[in-house]
């Protein structure tokens, strides 16, 4: 509450029983005067018009106040007045005339004196000027020099559903529908940059220059406009988001300060630039009704007042609150006005039409506090309102959506096009294709292939509402796949102008793809300079990286799916991928991988099972997600709601341990070329130091060869780092693999449990086919992290599981452990667990009851729950993180115990040892001769013929891992022909 009320000068009540808001104040010389001083016009919602010249005179008892002679005018019109401005609006006359807004009529009137008879004086006359009828209902408007003229000031008119109706004075001059205009805002008009400006309801502070209004294509309704396909649209030429509704927009223009767009908001004031740059913001404490900027006392500085619904008037200096008075009604309107006996009288209207002209004064007001009224605490009922609000936060919290929404008017939009069907001219050959270290052609692709690798193409749109700067569009596939050009960069994109690019995707590298989706991103600035992200997903067809062939009868490996339907044609199935087979019974058909093996689709004559079979088992995942998607899609498109795939067969571990060990044992291999590396630059760098003396020494001795081993120590170097980069390749080679039968497996898993799409998630979460070697943790240690967690959790057999403590996370010594756990994981799937717990159920610990799994075991399983097994003869593993044995499959070696591998010393390599030499009594020890796969090594250094024994005297490499062999899994194929 202020400690200072505002001082009344005078006052009066315009109306009774009459309804007022903000529009129907306006001060001005409306009788256009000599003194120039500002009369008060008020028009009421009933009606009613009315002018008033407030005179008061200082007496013993204070200021006269209100008389009878201070009525200028009184009239009542037929339409309710929405709004009142005073204004240059007639061609032919340099007056100030009057402008009243009714629901469907814009009429301005002249105010003039007329001299009375005799002793009556003089009285005044309201005369109207013209008309113009309005085609819809109006909400408000503004007036100003549009278009940049001198001398006189034309209309704009909102109406009701956002479309400006522009009057230049007697004549209509157009209409025009706001893009995205859903309910109307405050309006007000810039005349130093010819705009409009108005709040939309987006909540953001949008402008819109008059020139762009005007030529804008002319349209009937509001949805012709936004679906303009020829001429110019209207666009806006800036916006800004205040993210709340808007009371009043006032434009300033005072000679000490650059002209500025303040808008009232709901709980804030902004100020912005003639651009829409954010000068400053005031946070209000309360619920402001009108506000009106004034004056400038000091550079820079603008001042303002603000009305609030706690009967106050606040005064500002930007953001500094300078005075607080009193006033006597809620105000829905300020307006400041200079008078005969007062300057810069503060004139105030509330919704009653209390009329107050008031100047503020510094006499205190006694304000007693009310005393509280006392009341007894009711704990119990306290205590009851707590539990039910953090019942409520709790729910809430569920639901919440932690990502923001993305309603924003500047957001941009990614629309991707995929083309039906493959490049008639491949766009592998000649192409060139970047990548982050090196920029290669597509002509020195690695896929070895009689037929040429295809290619597709893809178009992609960016779209965007309103204009965004700095957008760089990038697109990402996954190796082995390859994109024709991954970047591209727009400086500008608006909705005028949507940016349109074609990019082309094929296989590079000769490995199978773990994925065929690729993201494009699409990174901008908004118009406020914020950084923003857009992003789309584009699914590539299998038909970019596999062939039809002729189906193979023989195959090492074998994945059977079950359904629950008659079989149906493969022919039906992939229509797209028949080639030579087309016109066949549709039994059987076979794909190849480009430079990869044949996979074997089979359907069974006999029963509702279809098996896909292949040589490399990380291959038949591509062929065997496509087969279960497309038989879904099928039953779909015929309205079949309860088709369901599964699998019966035994989860193909041991297949699937094999291509873990191959992924792992390249990993051991790049950490033993990289510590060999370092070992030869040790040596490299102490030989350098042994010379330099040797060479500074004033008594020459002799280099004891010294210079030979330098040299032969630089070319193992360099071959060191050309093997370090080979072995990069056969390690991203081994990751594609190992994502491709992660993803087999978790789909094997899914089909096998028939797990709901949570589970499915948490399963690829945990199990996770993204293999990223680039950084200092692996994936095999991550997945053993992942899977421990929740067998620790949701999956733990008892409470003693749960109190386990996970193993540091760290490059391992072998597989063991995580193929354990891998194994693990799936027994417990197989015995009913779910990854997933119901909030209703009746454990909250989700455990695995001990009794549940005795009655399992009891009972006699199903051949599709079961793990094929063997006795576990390894020693049981007693490390942290251990959780129990598993039953071990056939052929997986994750109880096998393998030599630990010594961190101190450095691998052995043909059976040599390769420590470096160590410095004795000043000389360096020979190094003991080892031999090289491919002569790399030794290449740079047969061709010193000098130097007979340089071959015995430097080191050299060895190969570092061999293939694993491949295992045959079994099946019954009776039911199978081709």
């Amino acid at each position: 509450m202020s400690l200072f009320k505002a001082r009344e000068w005078w006052s009066t009540l315009a109306g009774e029983n009459e309804e007022y808001d903000h529009g129907c104040l306006c001060v001005a010389n409306i009788d256009n005067n000599s003194d120039g001083l500002d009369k008060v016009i008020v028009g009421s919602y009933h009606g009613s018009l009315r002018v008033f010249n407030p005179h008061s005179v200082k007496g013993e008892n204070g200021w006269s106040g209100f008389s009878a002679q201070d009525v200028m005018l009184e009239t009542h019109l037929q339409h309710p007045i929405l709004q009142v401005e005073a204004g240059k609006f007639v061609s032919a006359s340099e007056n100030t005339h009057l402008a009243v807004l009714h629901p469907r009529k814009l009429v301005v009137y002249s105010i003039t004196s007329v001299s009375g008879a005799v002793e009556h004086g003089s009285h005044y006359q309201l005369s109207m000027m013209y008309e113009q009828n309005l085609k819809r209902s109006s909400f408000n408007m503004c007036y100003g020099p549009f278009g940049g003229v001198k001398g006189r000031d034309f209309l704009c008119v909102q109406s009701m559903d956002g479309t400006l109706s522009v009057f230049e004075q007697e004549s209509f001059a157009f209409s025009r529908f706001l893009p995205g205009a859903l309910l109307p805002g405050p309006v007000a008009y810039v005349p130093r940059t010819d705009s409009f400006v108005t709040v939309s309801s987006s909540r953001q502070v949008e402008s819109y220059k008059y020139q762009v209004l005007a030529v804008a294509t002319d349209s009937k309704t509001k949805e012709e406009s936004q679906n303009i396909k020829s001429g110019k649209r209207v666009a806006a030429d800036w916006s800004y988001n205040i993210g709340e509704q808007a009371l009043d927009i006032f434009i300033t223009s005072f000679p000490q300060t650059p002209a500025s767009v303040f808008v009232l908001g709901d709980r804030n004031i902004f100020c912005l630039s003639e651009l829409g740059k954010l000068r400053f913001m005031k946070k209000l404490e309360y619920n402001p009704s009108c506000f009106m900027p004034y004056t400038s006392l000091s550079e820079g500085t603008i001042n303002y007042m603000v009305g609030a619904h706690t009967n106050t008037l606040m005064v500002y200096q930007d953001v500094t609150l300078k005075w607080a008075a009193q006033l006597q009604h809620i105000p829905v309107d300020v307006k400041v006005a200079n008078f005969q006996d007062l300057k810069g009288v503060i004139v105030t209207l509330d919704e009653e039409g209390h009329l107050d002209c008031s100047y503020l004064g510094t006499d205190p007001a006694m304000i007693v506090s009310g005393q509280s009224e006392a009341r007894e605490i009711n704990y119990a009922q306290q205590d009851e309102e707590m539990k039910q609000l953090q019942r409520n936060i709790k729910e809430q919290s569920h639901k919440a959506n932690v990502l923001p929404s993305r309603s924003s008017e500047d957001e941009v939009s990614i629309d991707i096009q995929m083309s039906s069907s493959l490049d008639e001219v491949s766009q592998a050959v000649g192409v060139e294709v970047y990548s982050s270290t090196h920029s290669m052609h597509a002509d020195e692709t690695q896929v070895e292939d009689e037929d040429p690798i295809p290619s597709i193409t893809a178009k992609i749109t960016v779209r965007a509402k309103l204009q965004v700067q700095n957008v760089r569009l990038s697109v990402h596939v996954p190796q082995p796949l390859a994109v024709s050009q991954p970047q591209f960069t727009f400086a500008s994109v608006d909705s005028n102008r949507p940016a349109e690019v074609f990019v082309s995707f094929f296989l590079r590298n000769n490995f199978l793809p773990a994925d065929l989706k690729a993201e494009v991103t699409a990174t901008y600035q908004n118009s406020a300079g914020a950084p923003r992200i857009a992003q789309g997903e584009i699914k590539l067809p299998v038909k970019l990286v596999v062939k039809p062939v002729a189906p193979v009868k023989m195959a090492v490996h074998k994945v059977t799916i079950e359904t629950n339907k008659p079989p149906v044609s493969l022919n039906d199935i992939f229509p797209d991928l028949l080639g030579e087979n087309a016109g066949g019974p549709g039994s059987a058909l076979g794909f190849q991988h480009f430079g990869g093996p044949v996979v074997t689709v089979l359907a069974s004559k006999t029963s509702q099972r279809y098996r896909l079979q292949c040589d490399e088992f990380e291959s038949l995942w591509l062929m065997t997600n496509e087969v279960v998607s497309r038989l879904n899609q099928h039953f779909r498109s015929r309205r079949v709601s309860d088709f369901q795939c599964s699998y019966a067969g035994t989860l193909p571990l041991p297949e699937y341990f094999e291509v873990l060990d191959a992924h792992f044992e390249i990993r051991l291999t790049d950490t033993r070329y990289k510590e060999l590396l370092t070992q030869r630059a040790v040596q490299f760098r102490a030989i350098q130091r042994r010379l330099l003396t040797r060479f500074k020494d004033k008594t020459p001795s002799p280099l004891a060869n010294l210079d030979t081993i330098l040299e032969g120590t630089y070319r193992q170097l360099l071959a060191l780092s050309d093997a370090v980069d080979d072995n990069k390749e056969a390690q991203a080679k081994a990751a594609g693999h190992l994502g491709c039968a992660t993803r087999l497996l978790n789909l094997l898993i899914r089909l096998w449990t028939n797990m709901t799409d949570r589970e499915f998630r948490i399963l690829e979460s945990s199990l996770a086919p993204s293999v990223d070697d680039n950084g200092e943790l692996g994936w095999e240690e991550s997945i053993d992290s992942a899977i421990t967690h929740l067998l620790r959790t949701c999956l733990a057999k008892n409470a003693k599981d749960q109190t386990v403590n996970p193993s540091p996370l760290g490059i391992p010594k072998d597989t063991t452990k995580v193929k354990k756990h891998i194994a693990l994981l799936c027994d417990r799937l197989g015995k009913g667990a779910k990854l997933a717990m119901d909030d209703s159920s009746e454990t909250d610990t989700g455990l695995v009851s001990e009794e549940t799994e005795k009655e399992a075991n009891k009972k006699k399983r199903k051949p599709s729950k079961s793990v094929d097994k063997e006795p576990n003869t390894a020693t049981t593993d007693e490390t942290p993180g251990d959780l129990g044995d598993a039953n071990v499959p056939i052929g997986s070696k994750f109880g096998e115990k393998k030599s630990p591998r010594r961190d101190d010393a450095p691998p052995t390599l043909n059976g040599h040892s390769n420590n470096l030499p160590s410095l004795r009594g000043g000389k360096l020890a020979p190094l003991a001769p080892l031999t090289l796969q491919n002569n790399k090594l030794g290449t740079g250094l047969n061709d010193l013929k000098k130097k007979k024994n340089l071959e015995s005297m430097v080191p050299d490499l060895d190969d570092m891992g061999s293939e694993p062999s491949s295992m045959v899994n079994g099946e019954d194929d009776a039911v199978f022909s081709m």
